[in-house]
């Protein structure tokens, strides 16, 4: 039986790798190179994140999550024509996949009994660092360097999370709050253009 977890884990894969293939589709890529944007997409953050924390890396354990990639670029293969007239495509499948797999990196974490800071972090880093590893494959400088708030979203959702936790509310509802905040600042970000002050050079 899955847990509420792993079904975040297998929405946010399927979400992150629509959003990598769906760019790479723009960059004329073929198949196999669209499935390796999207797979890197998806599995970069957590990936970075069990290296850092001493454990196999998550898609090593269970093949669902390269399964879960194919049928994305199946997705895209069959409706990709519907979803390229759909101008906030991209940004919806990412803000979802940045959402749910923050939620996954903070938990994951706290299970391994690290402190909460330590568990921001990583859930920054599950968040974020798969579409860093996606931009550069795609020879564009990262989203999370230059444009709204993108990584600033997953330490605000793994706040919001510690608070939840502090309050006592239920596991469960404490990771459908923080992934939903970290959902509603990436689209308010959006939004209104809310951004980090740019550092400039003489």
């Amino acid at each position: 039986m899955l847990t509420f977890v792993e079904i975040i884990e297998f929405i946010g894969t399927f979400a992150f790798a629509i959003s990598g293939i769906r760019l790479a589709s723009a960059k004329e890529f073929d198949w196999f190179g669209a499935y390796v944007v999207g797979l890197v997409t998806a599995i970069g953050g957590g990936t970075v994140r069990d290296v850092l924390l001493d454990v196999t890396p998550f898609w090593m354990t269970a093949p669902m999550y390269l399964i879960c990639s194919g049928f994305a670029l199946i997705w895209v293969i069959l409706f990709g024509k519907y979803l390229i007239h759909l101008n906030n495509t991209f940004f919806i499948f990412d803000s979802i996949g940045l959402a749910l797999f923050t939620v996954v990196g903070v938990e994951k974490t706290l299970a391994l009994e690290y402190p909460f800071w330590v568990a921001i972090i990583m859930g920054g880093i599950t968040g974020s660092v798969g579409g860093v590893i996606r931009d550069i494959a795609i020879n564009e400088i990262p989203l999370i360097f230059r444009k709204d708030i993108y990584a600033m979203a997953c330490v605000l959702g793994g706040f919001i999370f510690w608070v939840c936790t502090k309050i006592g509310l239920g596991l469960v509802l404490t990771q459908i709050i923080s992934g939903c905040s970290v959902f509603l600042i990436r689209i308010l970000a959006v939004k209104f253009h809310i951004r980090l002050p740019i550092l400039k050079g003489e």
